[in-house]
Parts: structure tokens; sequence; C-alpha cells
């Protein structure tokens, strides 16, 4: 995937977020947009060992950046993120479910009871 490619994926999932904010009128969807439109480097960076430390079963949480691998997961969560590594998936396989900010938007519309972590 080209960079230029990369860019017009993110701008697209923006606009697509802040559209769907103001059709569901919930503000999470608009907080991960614009965390989204910050500068690559700042985009929010969290561990699995973050993601155990402040959620418990059952909980949603998004991540406006990238999921790392660090530390463990013993939880059962879903997890969103805009970016993640495929050894990610396969370390939390059986564990969490982690699923595009794309899939999110179609799953939890409303996004009700979804957490914002970073």
């Amino acid at each position: 995937m080209t960079l230029e490619h990369k860019n017009q994926r993110l701008q697209e999932l923006i606009s697509s977020l802040k559209k769907h904010s103001l059709t569901e009128k919930t503000g999470v969807w608009k907080r991960v947009a614009l965390e989204l439109e910050r500068p690559t480097r700042q985009h929010r960076v969290v561990n699995l060992s973050k993601i155990e430390k402040y959620t418990v079963d059952n909980d949603v949480v998004v991540i406006p950046g990238k999921l790392l691998s660090g530390g463990e997961l013993t939880k059962k969560v879903t997890i969103i993120a805009y970016n993640y590594s495929q050894g990610t998936i396969d370390k939390v396989k059986g564990k969490a479910d982690v699923i595009s900010i794309e899939e999110a938007l179609k799953k939890y519309p409303n996004a009700k009871n979804i957490k914002i972590i970073g």
C-alpha cells in the first residue's frame, strides 16, 4: 500500500467518522476523527498491558492509533484500532477481538459503552 493510498484511506475514514457522529449524535466517533486528524507521529500508541490495566471483561475499547503487542492480555475485550500488526492479532487470538474502525462503525453505530484508550 503506497503512502498516497494510506493518506486517502485515512481521509475517507475521518470524513466517515465525522458524518457518522452527526447522524448518530455521538461524540465518541467525532473524538476519534479529531485524534486521527493529528499528525501521524502524534497518533496514540497503546500496548496490550495498558488495555489489561484499564479494562474489565466484555469492555469495548477504541484506539485512535496503533495497537502494539507489548504485555499480556487475559481479559475478553473487543479492541477497535486504526492500525495493528498481524503479530498482535495472533497474540490475542482467543482472548480478544480486534477489529478496524470501519468495521466498528457498522457494528457499534451509536458507540454506546465504548471507551477511548491511549
